[in-house]
Parts: C-alpha cells; structure tokens; sequence
C-alpha cells in the first residue's frame, strides 16, 4: 500500500504541548479545495489511501466535500484527529456516510485533568472520549476501525498502563504509544517535558502487555528495539506504509526522510542485532540525553 498524508490545514481546536507543529498555526496559510482536490487527483496514479491530517482535519469547513471527493477517487481514506469533533453525532453521521472509514484518534492522559493539561484545553478528553464512542456506534456496520495515539510525556508515563486499560473500556481495537518528535512546542517545552527513554521503558512494556492480554494491536513509535525486549513486534516502524506527504514542503518519501534525516543511530548501534531494522531515536533526542543509556542488543 502506497499513501499521501495531506496537511489540510494547520489550525487546531487544541494546543497540545507537544506539538510538533508548533507555531505553524499563526503563519502558515492552508491548502486552498481546489489544491487538495488537484493532489488528490494527481496522486490517484500511484496511491491508494490518503490521511487527511493538521492541525486538526476536522474543524475545516470542507472537510466532508473532500472526504467525498477522495471517495469517488476510490481511497481508503484515513482521519487523523483530535477527535473532538466527533462528540458532535450529525457529524459522525456525515464523515462516514461521505466515505471515512478509517480514523486514528489522540488521547494522552486517562483522566480528563492529565489529558486536558496536555492538550491545553479544558473539555476536551470529555469530547474526545465522547468522539470515540459516537464514531465506534456509527462504524459499526464496518467493523471498529478506530487507533489511537498517545504521545509519551514526563506527565503520562507512568499512567501508559492506565491508559490502555481505559482504551480497551472504550472498544479501541489498536492502539500506540509514540515518543514526541522534539520540535515545535515540544522542542519549546522539552525542559520538562521530555522524559528518558530508559525511564518511560517499563510502563511502555506494562501498557503493550496489557494491550497484548486482551488481543488489541499494539504498537510503539520512535522507541528502539534495545528499550523494548520481548515486546520487539511491536515496533511500528516497520509497518508504516510508503507515504508521501504534503506540509509546507513536499516529502516524497517520509521512510528516506526519517531514516537519513529525522533519526539518527549512535556508534554502539552497530553491534546490535537490530541495527538494519531499526531506525534510532529521533535525532533530537541524544542530544539531550546522549547515547549512554541505549544498549545494543546482541
């Protein structure tokens, strides 16, 4: 399967601490209908699902229009959101009936106090969790074919194993713990926000294993082999489609970006059994914490 991931737009009715956005929402202009709709045509040729991602998708005007035209294009169509919107059952009802079947959702806390702080909204875990339960009734007839992501912070760490319980209350199917790529807000917040990847390692393996337990599917990104012995399958890295993306400069191949410029791999790396398959930390990462605590694996 070969993917385009648009950025349909940049503002979001969140403002989410980690946010590898950042500030992009004041000063990048958005994709105009008629510039998705000539992606969407132009790339039809050679890929056959798309994501429509921010900021956050859902809160354009237009985001039902487009979701239809790449219906009638004949993608699989994959929503990547907040997923506030939801809470809202007309527009469930819409983004479905216009050809949605697919949608990965965020949620960073199992309580609404952990997840609003993170989010920088207050509501919005209820309407998040609200978004999830509407949208689970309406896809019902599909299949449940909602995931979700939790990016890893120093304030939800050790709450992972919480969080997975909760997800698995709520139906959620698949689920991932990502670690923060360390720019925008995430690089502006980073003194406190970032945690060790040695120290979040144990609750990662704790919330996969419940995962695990109750046959959901479990992944990890941006978490090396070295840090997740027996859980290795979980990695997610391997997994992720050949993807193309749209943002203010066009990445023909997020796998090359990511392996020869996004992550990095330190010197002990190359002893390791993983070393082919595995692509590193990001490359921000060692640079606060360095390479000491990664172990190769022999």
């Amino acid at each position: 399967m070969k993917r385009i991931d648009i950025k349909i737009n940049f503002k979001c009715n969140n403002c989410c601490k980690f946010c590898v956005q950042g500030d992009k929402r004041h000063w990048c202009v958005d994709k105009t209908t008629n510039e998705i709709k000539d992606i969407l045509e132009d790339s039809r040729k050679g890929y056959d699902e798309v994501v429509f991602t921010g900021g956050e998708p859902t809160i354009r005007p237009d985001i039902i229009d487009l979701v239809a035209y790449a219906k009638n294009l004949d993608y699989r169509i994959l929503i990547q959101s907040n997923g506030r919107m939801f809470a809202y059952k007309d527009f469930c009802e819409s983004l479905v009936n216009a050809g949605a079947r697919q949608f990965a959702l965020s949620i960073h806390g199992h309580k609404a106090e952990l997840h609003d702080f993170l989010t920088g909204v207050k509501g919005s875990f209820k309407q998040t969790v609200a978004g999830i339960e509407n949208l689970s009734s309406y896809l019902s007839l599909f299949g449940n074919l909602i995931a979700t992501n939790t990016v890893i912070t120093n304030l939800n760490y050790r709450f992972l194993p919480d969080i997975s319980k909760l997800l698995i209350s709520l139906g959620i199917r698949e689920y991932q713990f990502a670690f923060p790529h360390i720019l925008g807000s995430a690089e502006f917040n980073q003194k406190w926000l970032i945690p060790s990847k040695k120290k979040i390692a144990p609750y990662v393996r704790k919330g996969l294993e419940i995962g695990i337990k109750n046959k959901r599917r479990v992944r990890v990104e941006a978490i090396p082999y070295c840090f997740l012995k027996g859980y290795e399958d979980c990695v997610s890295d391997k997994s992720i489609p050949d993807t193309k993306v749209f943002d203010i400069h066009l990445t023909n191949s997020f796998e090359n970006w990511r392996k020869n410029v996004g992550k990095s791999k330190g010197k002990a790396c190359r002893s390791c059994k993983f070393f082919e398959c595995c692509e590193g930390p990001w490359r921000e990462y060692p640079e606060i914490y360095g390479w000491s605590e990664f172990k190769p694996v022999k």
